[in-house]
């Protein structure tokens, strides 16, 4: 089955389906050590091109996922934003995640917060969504501070350890997130 991949878009971004030329910025910014500081490690070339994979088939199976975020008249790609339902399990799944992974010349742009907030408005108002989650690692300042923005609220006792990081690794203790449908609608 396949859904329609929808397009989102804000003022200064476009959530868009993936591109074959998207492949080589997302490498770089995979394989770029800042970046990628709060995951286990760097990806290869083969590692980047294998996730498209699957963030391109998760987008036409379910119509929503990574999408590639563009910001017209800056750069055709700029990384990816997310409302994408996480492959592992934990205390909090089944869920949908809201995400953002952007190559380092376009931090501190606001950009993950506009993406992110596109991405909730499509998740809360076009699929009915009753609750959002956004995790990452207990050192991710930076993401935390773009989930405080967006309305997101932690309660400690949702803290995990990911399955998907080695036992042992500093990485593997992360927060949690979420975002009620009802505060959301508040907010807006």
């Amino acid at each position: 089955m396949t859904a329609t991949i929808p397009i989102l878009t804000t003022e200064r971004l476009i959530l868009r389906p993936w591109r074959d030329g998207d492949l080589a910025p997302f490498a770089a910014l995979n394989a770029d050590p800042e970046v990628m500081e709060h995951f286990p490690a760097p990806l290869s070339r083969a590692e980047s091109d294998a996730a498209v994979g699957r963030m391109r088939a998760a987008l036409a199976a379910q119509g929503h996922g990574w999408w590639a975020a563009e910001a017209p008249g800056v750069a055709p790609f700029i990384g990816v934003i997310a409302l994408a339902v996480p492959n592992f399990e934990a205390h909090f799944t089944p869920c949908v995640e809201v995400g953002w992974r952007l190559a380092k010349e376009f931090w501190g742009r606001g950009y993950a917060t506009e993406g992110a907030r596109e991405a909730l408005r499509f998740g809360f108002e076009e699929l009915g969504l009753g609750e959002v989650v956004s995790l990452t690692t207990t050192t991710n300042a930076r993401s935390q501070a773009v989930m405080g923005r967006l309305g997101m609220t932690r309660d400690p006792a949702d803290d995990f350890d990911h399955p998907k990081v080695p036992e042992g690794h500093p990485l593997r203790r992360h927060v949690l997130y979420r975002l009620k449908s009802a505060k959301w609608r508040k907010g807006q």
